[in-house]
């Protein structure tokens, strides 16, 4: 359980500067150097300084005048303290120099450092104080009790003071008082000595008392730990680096052992006086002892190790008291028992656990079947005192094993069997079997090996050797046996012939591989040694002790820990591989070997042709081509091949050894797939050597692939001239196009017979691509391929070539008309892309372009555009409208287009006007347009018509000319509408001062019916017809003045080219012309009163009469006789093209010349059209440019 060994020495030189004897002043304190190279020691009134390693005296240190109590060194090393009873505390640096001294008022008790600031806490009888190096002066506090001890804890944060009247006062790093303890006993149970957990997470204080008793504490909180009688005064406390283990001495003049929680473990060294002080070497089990006689001891600690193991689950302990089972592949553990005894003996065996005290043995088994469960549970308890040197359990048994002895007990504690060996056993193992019947390996000091089976009385003799047995194994099979005897040696037999394989020296330890049945490994003298089969040994370094085998992890203990190292299996399955003994490599590669070796032995039982071996393999390497490759042998032997040259030809070309391969495939009578091997890897000049007899396909296959080859290598030049002598075009061309080189595609195209159409027309689609439409137009000739020409000369925009060939082919009408309207109305040429749509006969595709413009327009406030688009439209609805299915619908949309165009070309005037801040439009017309739209807009508003901007120009305008009444009626107008914030004002102020104006118009403003003469109110409610004769008025396109026309209708039978030469034949008139001018301008209409109908000078003015107050509309009608009379100068033609009519109009002021515009037939005073004309070079109304208007 626990070893101690005196490694340290009784000081005699203590005695002598001391003059004292044994029982004279002693060792009160001692302290190490935190690397643990030097022991200081408060003796007598001197610091005593050792070298640890060899107990020399290295110097002592003179400072202090009376007994020396205390010393502490710093965490850090760099320096030390001391206090003695001449009340001073001297700093002391490393190099044993003393740098400081301070004094209290009262002899010194104790010092101690913080570990973290290196703060030093220094108390004397009745106050304590607190000094570092950045400290001028030392901070004091006065205490209530004389302080005995002091610590502090690891994290530095809190100082313990242990005090005469049994109070323990905690304290924070500047001296504050945190928490008080106060003990039962109060002033007769004074502390003596008080102790940190040095654990990073604890903070557990251990008091010492001189009621003998031992307390566990936790800081602020009350007491944890059970008080723990002692039978003897204890002097000091120490605990180990890490916490572990607890050093108690004092009065029984011995050291004792406890574990962290105050179990006692044992003694680690009897004294002949009171032991005043101990410490612990710092991370190490030396301990250090000063007595009272001034006796200095050195022990050095061992712990054996009591631990068990079976197969990957190892159960060992812990700080003497606790059971951990640990899974040595998963690393994870499982606390077996945790209790407040030592623990002398572990065994494990699958699912059991047991565990030896030293009053009874607990059997413990697992919660679940479960294998990666860690949990126990105790199953039996056998109250009993053993004495055993062994333990081991099975099943249903324990076995304790005593010198020569052997014993079987069941868990209930009855003996059920006994074996009594011939000498001593040595070793011991479970080697399985059913539960209740395991077997056990047995070796024994004389060299006899037994198997014993637990349910039979009678012990199998395996062999006998010479030599003592150290260490027993037996493989999976059981059929070989490993001993590694006293000498060092490992022998392996056979069990069954009792032969002996094989030895190997410097062995302290075997183990055979659980998954390999000839695989074994044995440690020893620094090395770890790997044998497989007969082959020789392979080491690597390692230290330790193996305890077990399992595929490539090997159990090693070492010192106290268990742990699994990875080996690699890679020397062993080379040493199979070596002997092509490819299956059993397989076997140990499955142990676990690297990736590389993994392929290695892919290869070698490939090229071997052990093909189930290397697809298992190539398999684990995931390498798919390989295994492809395979796949497709085992397939061809299916089939019944079995030229084995073969198969070895295909895994050499596979793997790159391609003049191998050559040979076996000739040798094998296949130099066509050396030929292909070849040519497929570009080595043309080796593949030459396997061409037969001039045969042209396999002469031009190998071009082929060498003008691949040349394609894949960057000489593409040199490709397409391969390709074209072995006569792959395609693939000549598809190189020359992708490079660009039209000399080269057109001298192909040149050579190739107008038969091979494909070839040709890649040709020409590359030389479309590469923009030589010239070449393509030569190569669709070539073939004969008008259509793709046509779709040429579209795609390059080459429209005269087009229209050429679509005059000698007209079925291509479409193709070619088409696009270009398309592409005329892309480039804002829309009456060219009408015409271009009619040629195609794409009426609907001109309407809908037309539209969106239209309505692009309008929205856009582009309101002479939507009037020119909206005479566009109707335009084109009065071509479609020649189809007489579609006549109704269509004249009915002319007619509505016509009357928008109007609208919108009028309201641009007044939009410039209301949006604008400059206009230079009359105010007159601005009137008149105003007052035509309100009379227009009787119905529905168009989009984008503002009726508030149409009111609002109208009341302006005819205030500005007197029409006071009706700019009234404006304003009153606006009243019901939504204004505009921008115009609100100036229409609140209009509305008010209009009210000032007298309530009439202006008669110069008041229309003239040039039909009737009768003057039309300004507001005229039938809208723009007279409200006599009911004849439409016929505006000024430009001014929207009424013009002095009257429209007249040909009587039935006459037509239009009849009209025409009557007209034209211009009869003389008489010499009443300036009497009818007279009257005229008298507007008095008596013509019929003075002049008979035969007789007159005009007779179209007999015509102009009507029934006075009819509501309906009489036309004026003219015969035969009134169209000779007329003047072609008068009259006024709109030739209409069909369906619709020709319309016609006579000027009754002929001295006030009139122009209409032949393509839209609108009119306008001659004086304005010239001047739009002359501004725009069109026709302001429909665009038509004017060199096209003609006279």
């Amino acid at each position: 359980m626990l070893k101690c060994e005196k490694r340290g020495w009784r000081d005699s030189s203590v005695v002598k500067t001391t003059g004292c004897s044994c029982r004279g002043p002693g060792i009160y304190d001692l302290a190490f150097k935190p690397d643990g190279t030097q022991l200081i020691l408060a003796a007598g009134n001197r610091l005593l300084v050792y070298d640890t390693s060899d107990g020399t005296l290295l110097q002592p240190l003179k400072g202090h005048k009376d007994t020396v109590y205390c010393v502490a060194y710093a965490k850090d090393g760099k320096r030390f303290a001391s206090g003695s009873a001449d009340k001073s505390v001297i700093i002391w640096t490393s190099k044993l120099e003393g740098i400081l001294k301070y004094t209290h008022n009262d002899s010194i008790q104790c010092v101690s450092y913080n570990p973290v600031t290196h703060q030093l806490a220094s108390c004397s009888s009745n106050d304590f104080g607190l000094w570092s190096p950045e400290q001028k002066s030392v901070s004091k506090h006065k205490s209530s009790s004389k302080i005995t001890c002091c610590s502090w804890t690891n994290d530095g944060q809190y100082l313990a003071l242990g005090m005469s009247n049994g109070v323990i006062s905690i304290r924070n790093k500047n001296g504050e008082e945190k928490v008080k303890i106060e003990r039962p006993g109060g002033s007769l149970s004074p502390i003596w000595s008080i102790c940190w957990n040095p654990s990073r997470y604890l903070s557990i204080v251990v008091i010492m008392d001189l009621e003998m008793v031992f307390r566990l504490v936790y800081v602020l909180f009350p007491q944890i730990g059970k008080d723990r009688l002692l039978n003897f005064d204890p002097c000091c406390i120490s605990y180990f680096t890490k916490g572990e283990y607890i050093l108690v001495g004092g009065s029984d003049k011995q050291v004792s052992l406890f574990t962290k929680d105050g179990v006692r473990l044992g003694t680690v060294g009897e004294q002949n006086s009171w032991v005043w002080t101990c410490r612990v070497k710092p991370d190490s089990n030396y301990v250090v002892v000063g007595c009272q006689d001034g006796t200095i001891s050195f022990y050095q600690l061992i712990f054996s190790t009591v631990h068990g193991l079976y197969k990957d689950r190892y159960a060992y302990r812990d700080s003497m008291t606790d059971v951990i089972v640990q899974h040595l592949i998963t690393e994870q553990k499982g606390k077996g028992q945790e209790g407040v005894q030592t623990y002398s003996k572990i065994a494990i065996y699958k699912n059991r656990l047991a565990i030896q005290l030293p009053e009874k043995i607990l059997i413990y088994e697992l919660y679940s079947d479960d294998s990666a469960d860690m949990h126990y549970r105790v199953k039996e308890k056998i109250v009993k005192k053993f004495e055993c040197n062994l333990l081991v359990v099975c099943a249903d048994h324990i076995i304790l094993c005593q010198e020569k002895r052997l014993q079987c007990l069941s868990f209930s504690g009855v003996k059920e069997r006994e074996w009594q060996m011939e000498s001593l056993i040595r070793y011991i193992k479970v080697i399985g079997g059913p539960a209740g019947r395991e077997g056990l390996l047995v070796g024994l000091k004389n060299g006899q090996i037994l198997k014993i089976f637990v349910d039979n009385l009678f012990a199998i003799v395996l062999l006998k050797q010479a030599t003592a047995v150290r260490c027993l194994d037996m493989s999976a099979s059981r059929n070989k046996l490993a001993v590694v005897d006293e000498n060092d040696t490992c022998l392996v037999y056979d069990i069954h012939t009792k032969e002996l394989l094989f030895q190997e020296p410097n062995a302290n330890s075997v183990a055979w591989n659980t998954q390999c049945e000839d695989m074994l490994c044995f440690s020893g003298g620094g090395y770890l040694n790997i044998k497989a089969s007969t082959f020789p040994v392979h080491q690597q370094k390692l230290q330790g002790f193996v305890v077990g085998y399992n595929g490539s992890k090997i159990f090693c203990l070492h010192v106290f820990s268990m742990s699994a190292v990875e080996v690699p299996q890679s020397a062993p399955m080379y040493q199979y591989l070596d002997r092509k003994m490819f299956k059993e490599a397989y076997q140990i590669a499955c142990l676990g070997v690297t990736d590389t070796d993994w392929r290695e032995l892919a290869m070698e039982a490939l090229e071997g042709l052990e093909f189930e071996t290397a697809k298992k393999a190539f398999t684990r390497v995931q390498d798919l081509r390989y295994l492809e490759l395979i796949s497709s042998i085992e397939e061809r032997k299916k089939r019944g091949e079995t030229n084995n040259d073969l198969f070895l030809a295909d895994v050499f070309s596979y793997q790159g050894k391609f003049h191998e391969a050559a040979k076996l495939y000739k040798r094998s009578g296949h130099e066509n797939l050396a030929l292909n091997m070849y040519t497929d890897l570009c080595m043309f000049e080796y593949a030459k050597d396997f061409l037969g007899s001039g045969d042209p396909k396999e002469s031009k296959m190998l071009i082929t692939k060498q003008a691949d080859w040349a394609r894949n290598i960057n000489e593409p030049r040199a490709a397409v001239e391969m390709y074209m002598s072995a006569g792959e075009h395609t693939k000549a061309i598809e190189i020359s196009g992708n490079h660009g080189w039209v000399d080269m595609l057109i001298d192909i195209a040149r050579k190739l017979d107008k038969a091979e159409r494909e070839p040709l027309l890649m040709c020409a689609g590359y030389f479309k691509k590469l923009d030589s439409p010239g070449y393509a137009a030569e190569t669709y000739l070539k073939i004969g391929d008008l259509k793709s020409l046509v779709q040429l000369h579209v795609d390059t925009k080459r429209w005269d070539e087009a229209f050429a060939l679509g005059e000698k082919h007209p079925e291509f009408k479409d193709d070619i008309y088409v696009p270009y309207a398309q592409w005329l109305a892309e480039n804002d040429r829309f009456e060219e892309a009408q015409k271009a749509f009619h040629k195609a006969g794409r009426q609907r595709e001109a309407v809908r372009v037309l539209e969106q413009l239209t309505h692009n327009a309008v929205v856009e406030s582009r309101f002479n555009d939507a009037a020119y688009y909206y005479w566009m439209l109707s335009m084109q609805c009065l071509d479609i409208a020649q189809d007489p299915a579609q006549k109704d619908v269509m004249l009915g949309k002319f007619h509505h287009f016509q009357h928008l165009a109007e609208l919108y070309h009028g309201y641009q005037t007044i939009h410039r006007y209301t949006e604008e801040p400059f206009s230079f439009d009359l105010p007159e017309t601005l009137f008149n347009i105003s007052k035509f739209l309100l009379h227009s807009l009787t119905k529905d508003t168009p989009l984008g018509i503002s009726k508030v901007n149409t009111l609002f120009t109208l009341a302006k305008q005819s205030k500005a000319l007197g029409a006071y009444k009706l700019a009234r009626h404006a304003y009153n107008k606006l009243q019901g509408l939504q204004i505009p914030t921008r115009i609100q004002k100036s229409i609140e102020l209009g509305t008010l001062t209009i009210r000032s104006k007298p309530f009439h118009d202006s008669e110069e403003l008041v229309p003239l019916c040039y039909r009737c003469s009768t003057n039309n109110p300004l507001l005229n409610n039938l809208g723009n017809v007279c409200v006599n004769c009911r004849q439409p008025f016929i505006f000024s396109a430009s001014s929207y003045e009424v013009l002095h026309l009257v429209e007249f209708y040909l009587e039935e039978g006459i037509t239009d080219e009849e009209a025409i030469a009557l007209i034209d034949l211009e009869a003389p008139r008489h010499k009443q012309e300036s009497k009818w001018q007279e009257i005229t301008s008298s507007q008095m209409l008596r013509l019929d009163d003075t002049m008979d109908s035969m007789g007159d000078d005009d007779p179209f003015t007999a015509k102009l009469s009507f029934e006075q107050g009819s509501s309906e509309f009489v036309p004026v009608v003219v015969n035969r006789s009134v169209l000779c009379s007329m003047s072609r100068r008068d009259v006024l033609i709109k030739r209409w093209p069909p369906p619709l009519k020709w319309q016609y109009f006579r000027s009754l002021l002929p001295d006030a010349s009139i122009t209409m515009c032949p393509s839209c037939f609108q009119m306008f005073h001659s004086e304005d059209y010239e001047l739009l004309v002359l501004q725009h070079a069109c026709c302001p109304y429909c665009r038509r440019p004017i060199d096209d208007t003609g006279s």
